[in-house]
């Protein structure tokens, strides 16, 4: 048998495949939307569907594009050192890298009556992603930087959808910063010295190995996947060994569907959730609303947390620029104006492929 008459042989049923996916994301959303949980774990993102490298590395290449962005957040703004982070991250396709004459053909297909772009399928290719992630996170009197790296491979099930698997690896640096502690004795004026704290003062930054792996599956609108993040945890570390960090392991699930209402509308209902071993889970779902592929706007409910509002636009194709605002609705509304990300954006190729329809 040929190559093709192979994978033609093993190929799922498109119909079964589609039915089995959509049973499957209502029961997910059923679940998660029915738990009473809360919690705070690693940098918060909104703005997850339209990035989720950021919460699960085997998305990297998942866009036929290459996309590099700088993106920053405000946590619970008028809270005295409330968490702020600082990102810029790429995610391509190995194919980017080629000169024009290797990049692949793309012809057009009918989907829905509408005849769209879509790159011809080369049965039973292996599509590679790369990318990079640059972090700055601080949180009270703790910062934490971190470089990595990411790769991803992405496997095709059947003409429709594709199963991807990918890693993180990199350098995280823990620092204590001490001037930014308030301790009983420096409150109080008592001039009784905490030993803990002495402990800590310029102990300098402890460094720390980190690598993630994630799972992603994908086609037809459809997204899901699966990430743990912190798998050595403390495992390879220099630098300040006095201070214990403890970073421990955190499990990412994440699925959406996105649909046509019309033909210059689609609607893209989504969840994320953020599981840690000894702490509440996090579960936070929205609804993104993309006009033309050029103004999208959407709506977050974390769950007992907060209520987000986003909005971005794509500018000659090549920029995009996404913003959104987190209202608390916790206890701590009280003492905070809400919170800000802002995400900037280079990207290009995106027009060649239709993952605009994922």
């Amino acid at each position: 048998m040929l190559p093709s008459e192979v994978y033609k042989s093993l190929e799922i049923p498109r119909n079964v495949l589609s039915l089995t996916i959509m049973k499957l994301f209502a029961t997910l959303c059923a679940l998660c939307l029915v738990l009473s949980v809360r919690g705070q774990q690693l940098p918060q993102y909104t703005q997850f569907q339209k990035n989720p490298y950021l919460v699960n590395p085997a998305a990297t290449g998942a866009h036929d594009m290459f996309n590099m962005s700088l993106g920053g957040r405000l946590q619970w703004v008028g809270l005295s050192n409330a968490p702020s982070t600082t990102y810029l991250y790429l995610s391509t396709p190995a194919s980017k890298f080629r000169s024009a004459f290797m990049n692949r053909t793309y012809g057009k297909v009918t989907r829905n009556n509408k005849s769209v772009k879509h790159p011809k399928m080369r049965v039973g290719n292996v599509i590679q992603g790369f990318g990079g992630q640059l972090l700055a996170d601080q949180f009270g009197a703790f910062r934490t930087l971190k470089f990595a790296g990411s790769y991803a491979v992405h496997l095709p099930i059947n003409r429709d959808f594709t199963m991807s698997f990918g890693t993180n690896a990199g350098l995280s640096s823990h620092t204590f910063l001490s001037d930014k502690a308030q301790v009983l004795s420096s409150m109080t004026g008592t001039g009784v010295n905490d030993a803990v704290y002495n402990a800590q003062v310029n102990t300098g930054a402890q460094y720390v190995m980190d690598i993630d792996a994630g799972m992603y599956f994908y086609g037809n609108g459809f997204y899901a996947g699966f990430a743990a993040m912190n798998l050595t945890k403390d495992l390879v570390r220099f630098g300040n060994l006095n201070t214990n960090f403890a970073p421990v392991m955190h499990f990412f699930g994440s699925a959406g569907y996105r649909f046509a209402v019309n033909n210059s509308m689609d609607v893209t209902p989504g969840i994320l959730v953020k599981y840690v071993q000894n702490a509440p889970v996090s579960v936070e779902a929205n609804v993104l609303m993309d006009f033309n592929n050029v103004f999208w706007t959407g709506i977050t409910y974390r769950h007992l947390d907060a209520v987000a509002f986003l909005a971005g636009t794509t500018i000659k194709e090549k920029f995009r620029i996404g913003y959104s605002f987190d209202l608390s609705i916790s206890r701590l509304i009280k003492y905070n104006s809400g919170g800000h990300e802002l995400v900037l954006s280079y990207i290009f190729g995106e027009k060649r492929r239709s993952f605009s329809r994922i």
